[in-house]
């Protein structure tokens, strides 16, 4: 396999980190655009230049973003090694519940008013979610939060442990199923077929706890990016991150088409006009 020449990390000037306190627990959250919000949460190992690179995408779409900083590097592509630190640290946080039987993760309470604020801030119908990977089940449970509309989950892989699991409590899903139920609300996500750490056995765990309200989009895995960065490559080591690592940047292509789903449902859902902006 060839060597991929070295990436370059992402010094995110063109967003504005601030600090937001939301129950008494502060981290640091990178905004940007205007419109109405979305909050954008990064994959695992952290807002890597990929993660950035899509939150441009939604910001130019017509929304402000809020990129909070939950784990890693803020901007870097992390080796291999310290990718897997990242990950490993994570997964024994008292914020996140990696493993089945741990029900929903802490951090999503904190998720919920940052969620809150930025409706305060921004105004509109409400606010989008978008969770990727480690945090893609967080999009899901940040629906108990009133302000949340627009939920999108992306290929999950929670809990590690259990392809077929769900990372929420059962008092949490009761609660989801009925908002869901009672305000119309749809939930989109994505995976790549050949996902080995989002399975079919998930999306099923989905619309098993959904019903039609779960619109579970499948992707080929043969048209995933050859090329991811390291951590994707190596560990990781299938296709996963359809919009990230693993999007091909060329129109038309499967990937860039579920980007342009995703900026579609989100202008459905958080403005109220007919015209559907989209990448610049």
């Amino acid at each position: 396999m060839a060597i991929s020449e070295p990436r370059a990390d992402d010094v995110l000037a063109d967003f504005s980190a601030r600090l937001v306190d939301t129950g008494g627990v502060s981290k640091t959250v990178h905004v940007g655009g205007s419109g109405p919000a979305v909050v954008l949460m990064p994959e695992m190992p952290g807002i890597s230049p990929d993660v950035v690179r899509f939150a441009r995408w939604i910001r130019e779409a017509g929304f402000t973003v809020y990129l909070p900083s939950l784990f890693g590097v803020d901007g870097a592509f992390p080796t291999v090694a310290d990718g897997k630190e990242i990950a490993r640290r994570a997964c024994v946080s008292a914020q996140f519940r990696a493993f089945a039987g741990g029900g929903t993760s802490p951090v999503v309470a904190w998720l919920r008013g940052l969620a809150r604020t930025a409706l305060a801030e921004c105004g509109g119908p409400g606010v989008g979610a978008i969770g990727l990977c480690f945090t893609g089940n967080f999009a899901l449970t940040m629906t108990l939060e009133p302000a949340v509309i627009a939920p999108v989950v992306n290929h999950p892989s929670l809990p590690l442990d259990d392809p077929g699991g769900l990372e929420i409590s059962d008092e949490d899903a009761a609660a989801v199923r009925a908002r869901i139920e009672r305000d119309g609300l749809k939930v989109l996500a994505y995976r790549f077929d050949d996902d080995r750490w989002c399975t079919g056995r998930r999306f099923a765990a989905y619309q098993a706890l959904l019903g039609a309200a779960f619109d579970g989009r499948v992707l080929p895995g043969e048209t995933a990016n050859p090329d991811p960065p390291p951590f994707f490559r190596d560990f990781v080591a299938s296709p996963h991150s359809v919009v990230t690592a693993h999007l091909v940047d060329r129109p038309g292509h499967p990937t860039v088409r579920a980007r342009d789903e995703i900026l579609a449902f989100l202008t459905e859902r958080l403005h109220h006009d007919d015209t559907t902006p989209g990448p610049r």
